[in-house]
Parts: C-alpha cells; structure tokens; sequence
C-alpha cells in the first residue's frame, strides 16, 4: 500500500509563488500533480518519472516546476506567477506499474 501527503496549498495573490511538497512512503516509479477546479476533470499538472521523464500541461510549462528526491521520497510542484485559473485541489499521485494513489489533496486559491 502507497500512501502519500501533501501539503503547501494556500492563499495568493495572482502573480504570485507557492510550493507544494508530497511524501510517500516508499519510492515510486512515477509521482505526479494533477488539480481539478470546481465543475471541472482533474488533469494532470506534471509528472516525474524516476528515471527523469518529463511532463507538464502546456498551461503551466514555464512557470511550473516539478522536482522529486528519491532518497527522501518526496516530489515537489514550485508554482510561480501564479494566476486565478490555476486555482483548484491539488492531488499528490504515485503510480508503481499496476495502479494509481492518491493523496487527501490541498487546496490552492488564487485571488485576483
């Protein structure tokens, strides 16, 4: 069993940073961060693969960091200029091979 928590979510102005940090409890091939806004699909934000795979939504490329510790398993999202629309739940997930775990989530809210 994975399990994983997130933390770092709050309240910003847009424009402004936040850094969101997930452990789990063991080391995972892929973790990644995924938001679902009010009314909308959770999508994918970035994932990390183990070996250095890399992705992220064209819409926070740029301005969105992902980063993992495998030592330490840990993954981290560093947001910057942050705008209203990147407001929502954002969910930790690891995915060994054969499925998905998720985190509780945290919520981001981005004020204008």
């Amino acid at each position: 069993q994975v399990r994983l928590e997130e933390s770092g979510g709050g309240y910003v102005q847009a424009g402004g940073s936040l850094r969101l940090s997930c452990t789990a409890s063991s080391r995972i091939e892929y973790m990644a961060w995924y938001r679902q806004a009010p009314g909308k699909q959770r999508e994918l934000v970035a994932r990390l693969g183990i070996g250095g795979a890399l992705n992220y939504a064209d819409s926070v490329r740029g301005r969105f960091t992902i980063s993992r510790d495998n030592d330490k398993n840990t993954v981290e999202l560093q947001m910057k200029n942050l705008k209203p629309d990147d407001s929502g739940v954002y969910f930790c997930s690891a995915n060994p091979g054969w499925q998905e775990y998720w985190g509780q989530g945290t919520q981001v809210t981005v004020s204008m």
